[in-house]
């Protein structure tokens, strides 16, 4: 491998979760050459889950929640150019862009460029006062600074697990917290309805405002503060807008570039794209799921690693293939919530209340007999065992499972 490699140059788009795995992945399976790391955010590589979580409600800064510590860069000789943008690939000269029109050459591509917010066209949000997204370092520093300077009151537009999230730490900032969606409930997208209520109730106790059927129109800023308006003539004032509605997958470099796109960069199971000499990583991808037998694209850390793996081996001439059950998580004021599984087509749920702890429970997703999806709140045991469960395509006795007499364990509903 290293007489292979040691002239080559590996350069990576985007220092993000997958982005700084795959260089240290790929350093790791024996690349001996060059790996140049690019990303517009100047901050060091910083782990992004813990922004709307810990990080919001800390003094500290990010250097708390680095995905590796700086010294690791020097020893494993991944270069950052931290603060600088892409402008273009050049597949035919096998180069790329800066912004500052300088070219750097490569041997192989890997874009991990993940993606932004998507910001809704409402009239007015554009002159609104103190609006902001939740997706980077910079997003999280500014609401704390808003929240220090003005008064308290926050309106968070979208209910889904970022809006949920930022509005459980910003309430034990003591801010006045209310949460506009304009499904008929919370997490409608992702979660079954037991899930939803559990949540609204939860963000209810701790003084959280849920408005669903909220279709936010407009926003006036007058006096000092805005005026969130809705098409049902409801409004409500804000010192603080906090955006929450969804992402845009960042394709543009590879669309202009001539790479297939369909819900992001499409991807074969080694995560190569439709250049041989080019990869996509993480959240920006398409890829093809072999456990659910569909092309799906997944916002997930777990997604962004274990993809970083099987890009830097099949790179390394290793015959691999991505094949992993998709996990994910949310931390809610005391609760940690925990999911395994994509439970999108389930048309029957079971819901567990655990008598022998607080506040524990989970909901498990079926499609007839097949166990798609469990989400555990507090619950460890019930995400580790759906998660064997659902990798085994283990068929679950669903009688037992609802009879909370018998506890969860590995034979229990088998």
């Amino acid at each position: 491998m290293s007489t292979e490699t040691s002239n080559k140059i590996c350069v990576v788009i985007g220092a993000s979760h997958a982005g700084v795995n795959f260089a240290f992945a790929l350093r790791k399976e024996g690349w001996e050459g060059e790996i140049i790391l690019f990303d517009r955010d100047p901050e060091f590589p910083y782990h992004r889950p813990p922004l709307s979580k810990a990080y919001l409600t800390s003094e500290e800064g990010t250097t708390q929640d680095l995905l590796f510590p700086k010294q690791n860069y020097e020893t494993d000789r991944v270069s950052l150019r931290l603060g600088e943008t892409v402008s273009s690939i050049n597949r035919k000269e096998k180069s790329i862009t800066i912004s500052d029109g300088s070219v750097q050459q490569y041997d192989k591509l890997v874009l991990t460029t993940g993606a932004r917010p998507f910001i809704p066209p409402i009239k007015g949000l554009n002159t609104a006062k103190r609006v902001f997204a939740m997706r980077t370092a910079e997003d999280a520093i500014n609401i704390r600074k808003s929240l220090n300077k003005y008064h308290n009151k926050v309106v968070i537009i979208g209910g889904g697990y970022i809006g949920l999230e930022t509005a459980a730490s910003l309430s034990k900032l003591g801010a006045s917290v209310t949460v506009l969606e304009r499904e008929e409930r919370v997490l409608s997208r992702v979660t079954a309805p037991e899930m939803s209520t559990y949540f609204k109730e939860l963000h209810q106790q701790h003084g959280v405002s849920l408005r669903s059927n909220k279709n936010v129109t407009s926003v006036d800023f007058n006096s000092y503060i805005n005026e969130v308006q809705c098409d049902d003539g409801s409004s409500y004032k804000a010192d603080i807008i906090i955006v929450g509605v969804g992402i845009i997958v960042n394709t543009e470099l590879a669309e202009e570039a001539g790479l297939e796109i369909e819900n992001g960069i499409k991807v074969d199971a080694n995560c190569k794209t439709n250049d041989e000499d080019i990869y996509a990583l993480g959240d920006c991808t398409f890829h093809y799921n072999p456990h659910y037998k569909k092309y799906i694209r997944l916002e997930s850390v777990q997604n962004a690693v274990d993809q970083a793996k099987v890009a830097a081996k099949s790179i390394c001439g290793e015959a691999v293939t991505y094949n992993a059950i998709p996990w994910f998580w949310s931390d809610q004021y005391d609760v940690k919530l925990q999911m395994v599984g994509l439970s999108q087509g389930y048309n029957h749920t079971i819901k567990r209340i655990e008598t022998d702890r607080d506040n524990c429970q989970s909901v498990w997703y079926f499609k007839d007999d097949e166990l798609l999806a469990v989400d555990a709140i507090n619950n460890a045991k019930a995400y580790m065992l759906g998660t064997r469960f659902i990798q085994k395509n283990q068929k679950i006795d669903k009688h037992k499972l609802s009879d909370i007499s018998i506890a969860i364990t590995p034979t229990s509903f088998i």
